[in-house]
C-alpha cells in the first residue's frame, strides 16, 4: 500500500532509510555521558515520610549535587545547594532529595493536585531513561506540598514542553499518564526535602541482570526565577533533553511480573430535557499484566470515563476543525507509541475517534485489549477495542491498530503503523470500513538537527482518488538559533477515519520558522533573554489555490523576575471559493483577502500568588476589521487553593453584518491533600448558547483509582436529541488489586 503514495514519497523514505544504514555510522556524534551515580542496594526501605537527612537507610548511598543553572545565570552553580541519593530494594527505587534554602520562609508551595504546573512553585523533577535510547522515558516531580507529577516521554519530547503536557497523539510528552508511585515531603529550616519510591513495576525497562539508565534531575527555586540542572543543559533544552542525562549505574534488578486489576462501580441519575428522569449503574474492569519488564497487556470491559475532566470549550472563526486531547485513562500508557504524523495537523491514529463521536458525544466501549512496549529490541503495540451502537449517531464499530518502531542512535528512528476501523449495524450507508496504512522516519543529525517525516495511505469504499499524504521536515536547534522547515501533502481523497485531519479536500502545506536567542549581560532593566523570530505558513489547494497564508514577524522579551512581553506584526491570506457563513446569517463572499494585523502579549510572574496574562490583536479580518482580547487571571490563597479565570472575545465587524464570539472559563481548586481535592470548572460559550459547570470531588488512592462525585450541568443545545438541559449526579468507585 505504501507505493500508493507516489514516487516521490517512496522516494523520500527508502532515501532515509539509506541514510540511517549507510552514511549513520560516519556521521553521528557519541554523546558522553558527563555524571554518573551509583544506586545502592538496600535490605531494609527508608521509612516514607519526606526526612531523607535523619533516616538511617539513605546513609548507604553517597549524596551528589553540583547542580547548574540554566535560568538566570546560565553556567552558574545554583544558588542553593541540593542533596542527590538513590538507593532500591527488591521491590522498588528510592530518591531522596535534600534542598538546602537560605531563606525557607522565602519557598513557594503552590497547589496539590496532581500533575499541577510545577512551574509556579519551588520543585524537583527527575528523569529515567530506563532503555538508554535517547527518546523515550518517565518524568517524577513533585512540590513542598507533596504533589505528584508524572508523565510518560516519547520521541525524545518533540513539540512539547514540561508545562505543556500532551499535545495529542503526536505530542512527545504525555502527562497525562499516571504511573503507581508515592512521595512525601518535609520543610524545615534547613529548607524542604523529598523522598520518592518508584516501584519497578510501574516503569518498563530491559531484561538485564546488571544495567544503567539515563538519569537527570532538575531543581526549580521560583523566587529567582531559577532552574538548575544535575547534569547541565543548555538555554535551548529541559528536562526532557535526554541525550544530555547523566547515567545511572549499579541498578541489578532482575526481571519482574505484575498483575493488577482496577474493577470500578458507578451510579448515576441524569436529567436531560423533556425526557425526565433517569438511574443507571454500571460496572467495568480494567487489567493490566506486565509480560515482561519491558512489555504489558491492558484489558478494559465496559470501559468508562465518568472521572474525566470536561473539555475546554474552544470557538473557531475559520474553516478548520478544532482539536481536543486525549485524557481518558486507558488510553494513556504508551499514547506516545501510536503518534505517527503530524501533532494536530495530520495524526494517523487519534484515540478519542474511539468512544467518542465527532461532537464529543460518548459511544459506549464494550471491551478492549492493548499489548505494548518493547520486544527483542524493537518498540511494538497492538490495539483491538470494539464500541457499542449509539442510536442514530453511529452503529457498533472494531478497531485494530498496529504499531511497530525501532529506535536508532542520536535521536534516529523507523517505523510503521497500520490502523483499521470496521462498522458492522442496521443504519444504512454506515456499514463499512476504513483502513490507513503509513511509516515514518527521524534521523538525528549532529547534537542539533533533526530531519522527520511520514508516508501514508488510507483505503476507504466509495473513495478512488488520491488517498495518499506524506511529510518531510528539518528542524535545528542550537543554544543561539533555532530553524525550521517542513512540507506536508495531503490527497483530496486521504481519510483517516481513526485519525485527525486539521482540514480535508486535499492540500499542501508549506512552514518555515528562525528565531535568535540572545541574553544580554548585565542589562540595567534585568532582561534575561530576548528572541527576535519569524515564522510562516501557508496552505494551497492541490491545484495551486492559496486558503491559508500566515507571516509572524515577533519579538520576545523576558525578564529574570519572570515577566514577559511580546510584540507581533502578521500578515494573513485567506481564500474563499464558496461564501462561508462565518456567523449565524451572515456569509463573507468568495474571494481572497489579504490583511495584517498587531498582536500584543504580556504576562507577570506565574510564580506569584497573583499572576496576569493578556493577549490583544487588532487588524483587518477578511473584508472587514476585527479585535481579540484574551485577559486572564490565575490566584493562590495558601498551600492549598488555587483559581483561574479566562476571557477570550472577538468583535468582529464586517460589511455583510457584526457578531461577537465570546468563551469564559473560571476554574477552580481546593486540596485538601495531595489525595483528596475539590475541582470546578465553569465554562460559558455564546456562539453556542453554552455554559456548563463541571464539579468534580476525589478522593484518590493508586493512579488515581479511589472515590470520584461528578456533578454536570449543561445548558445548550443537544445536536442530536435538541434537548436541553442535561444534568448528571455521578458517584464512582475504582480500587487497584495489586495481586503480585
Amino acid at each position: 500500500m505504501l507505493l500508493r503514495t507516489g514516487s516521490s514519497a517512496a522516494v523520500l523514505f527508502i532515501l532515509c532509510c539509506l541514510l540511517q544504514s549507510v552514511l549513520w555510522p560516519a556521521m553521528a556524534i557519541a554523546q558522553e555521558q558527563t555524571r554518573q551515580l551509583p544506586a545502592v542496594a538496600v535490605d531494609q526501605s527508608p521509612i516514607l515520610d519526606g526526612d531523607v537527612i535523619n533516616d538511617p537507610a539513605w546513609q548507604a548511598a553517597t549524596a551528589t549535587g553540583g547542580f547548574i543553572q540554566t535560568t538566570p545565570d546560565e553556567g552558574m552553580p545554583a544558588s542553593q545547594r541540593t542533596e542527590v541519593r538513590v538507593i532500591y530494594t527488591a521491590e522498588a527505587i528510592y530518591f531522596g532529595f535534600v534542598l538546602y534554602d537560605d531563606e525557607p520562609a522565602a519557598i513557594v508551595a503552590s497547589d496539590a493536585r496532581r500533575d499541577a504546573s510545577l512551574s509556579e512553585t519551588d520543585s524537583v523533577l527527575l528523569i529515567l531513561d530506563t532503555y538508554r535510547d535517547e527518546q523515550n522515558g518517565f518524568v517524577f516531580g513533585t512540590n513542598p506540598n507533596g504533589l505528584l507529577y508524572d508523565g510518560q516521554l516519547s520521541k525524545a519530547g518533540q513539540g512539547t514542553s514540561l508545562s505543556g503536557g500532551s499535545s495529542g497523539a503526536g505530542g512527545g510528552f504525555n502527562l497525562n499518564w499516571d504511573g503507581v508511585w508515592e512521595v512525601r515531603t518535609e520543610m524545615g529550616e534547613y529548607g524542604w526535602s523529598a523522598e520518592f519510591r518508584i516501584p519497578f513495576n510501574t516503569i518498563r525497562y530491559p531484561s538485564m541482570d546488571i544495567q544503567s539508565w539515563g538519569v537527570n534531575f532538575q531543581r526549580n527555586i521560583i523566587r529567582r526565577n531559577e532552574t538548575a540542572y544535575w547534569s547541565p543543559l543548555g538555554r535551548q533544552f529541559n528536562l526532557l533533553r535526554l541525550a544530555d542525562a547523566g547515567l545511572l549505574t549499579s541498578l541489578e534488578i532482575g526481571s519482574q511480573r505484575n498483575l493488577k486489576i482496577v474493577p470500578y462501580v458507578l451510579a448515576e441519575v441524569s436529567d436531560v430535557g423533556d425526557a425526565g428522569n433517569d438511574t443507571d449503574t454500571e460496572w467495568g474492569l480494567d487489567v493490566k499484566y506486565s509480560l515482561t519488564p519491558s512489555l504489558t497487556l491492558d484489558l478494559t470491559y465496559n470501559t468508562d470515563f465518568a472521572q474525566v475532566e470536561a473539555d475546554e470549550s474552544q470557538v473557531s472563526l475559520d474553516r478548520f476543525n478544532l482539536f481536543f486531547p486525549e485524557k481518558r485513562p486507558f488510553f494513556l500508557e504508551n499514547a506516545g507509541l501510536f503518534a505517527v504524523g503530524k501533532a494536530r495537523q495530520v495524526e494517523l491514529f487519534f484515540s478519542r475517534r474511539i468512544g467518542l463521536s465527532k461532537g464529543g458525544d460518548i459511544i459506549p466501549i464494550d471491551y478492549g485489549a492493548r499489548v505494548s512496549g518493547a520486544l527483542a529490541g524493537v518498540n511494538v503495540g497492538a490495539m483491538y477495542m470494539q464500541t457499542d451502537e449509539l442510536d442514530q449517531v453511529t452503529p457498533t464499530n472494531r478497531f485494530g491498530v498496529a504499531r511497530i518502531n525501532k529506535e536508532l542512535p542520536n535521536r534516529s528512528s523507523l517505523g510503521a503503523i497500520f490502523v483499521s476501523r470496521e462498522a458492522k449495524g442496521d443504519f444504512p450507508g454506515l456499514a463499512d470500513s476504513n483502513r490507513t496504512y503509513g511509516a515514518d522516519a527521524r534521523w538525528g543529525i549532529g547534537e542539533y538537527g533533526l530531519i522527520s517525516g511520514y508516508v501514508a495511505s488510507t483505503s476507504t469504499p466509495g473513495l478512488e482518488g488520491d488517498e495518499n499524504s506524506w511529510s518531510l521536515a528539518a528542524d535545528y536547534d542550537s543554544e543561539r538559533w533555532s530553524l525550521g522547515a517542513d512540507f506536508v501533502k495531503v490527497g483530496e481523497d486521504f481519510n483517516p477515519e481513526v485519525g485527525f485531519l486539521n482540514r480535508s479536500g486535499g492540500y499542501r502545506n508549506y512552514a518555515a520558522n528562525i528565531m535568535r536567542r540572545y541574553r544580554p549581560d548585565n542589562s540595567r532593566i534585568g532582561l534575561l533573554e530576548i528572541r527576535p523570530h519569524a515564522s510562516y505558513r501557508g496552505y494551497w489547494t492541490l491545484d495551486g489555490f492559496q486558503e491559508n497564508g500566515f507571516l509572524h514577524i515577533d519579538n520576545h522579551l523576558v525578564w529574570k523576575n519572570g515577566y514577559e512581553f511580546h510584540s507581533a506584526v502578521n500578515f494573513t491570506t485567506e481564500g474563499l471559493r464558496l461564501p462561508y457563513e462565518i456567523s449565524d446569517g451572515i456569509f463573507v463572499p468568495a474571494g481572497t483577502y489579504r490583511n495584517s494585523e498587531v498582536h500584543l502579549y504580556g504576562q507577570t510572574n506565574e510564580g506569584a500568588w497573583i499572576s496576569f496574562s493578556a493577549s490583544l490583536t487588532v487588524g483587518g479580518f477578511y473584508n472587514g476589521d476585527r479585535v481579540a482580547f484574551s485577559p486572564s487571571m490565575r490566584m493562590r490563597l495558601g498551600e492549598h487553593f488555587t483559581t483561574e479565570i479566562g476571557w477570550s472575545q472577538n468583535n468582529v465587524d464586517l460589511p455583510q453584518g457584526d457578531f461577537t464570539t465570546q468563551v469564559g472559563r473560571f476554574r477552580l481548586s481546593y486540596s485538601f491533600t495531595p489525595q483528596i481535592a475539590l475541582e470546578a470548572l465553569l465554562q460559558y460559550n455564546n456562539v453556542d448558547d453554552f455554559f456548563s459547570t463541571n464539579l468534580r470531588f476525589s478522593w484518590l488512592r493508586k493512579a488515581n483509582t479511589g472515590l470520584y462525585v461528578v456533578f454536570n450541568d449543561i445548558n445548550g443545545h443537544d445536536r442530536y436529541t435538541g434537548e436541553q438541559p442535561d444534568r448528571s449526579l455521578i458517584v464512582k468507585y475504582t480500587h487497584m488489586f495489586d495481586v503480585f
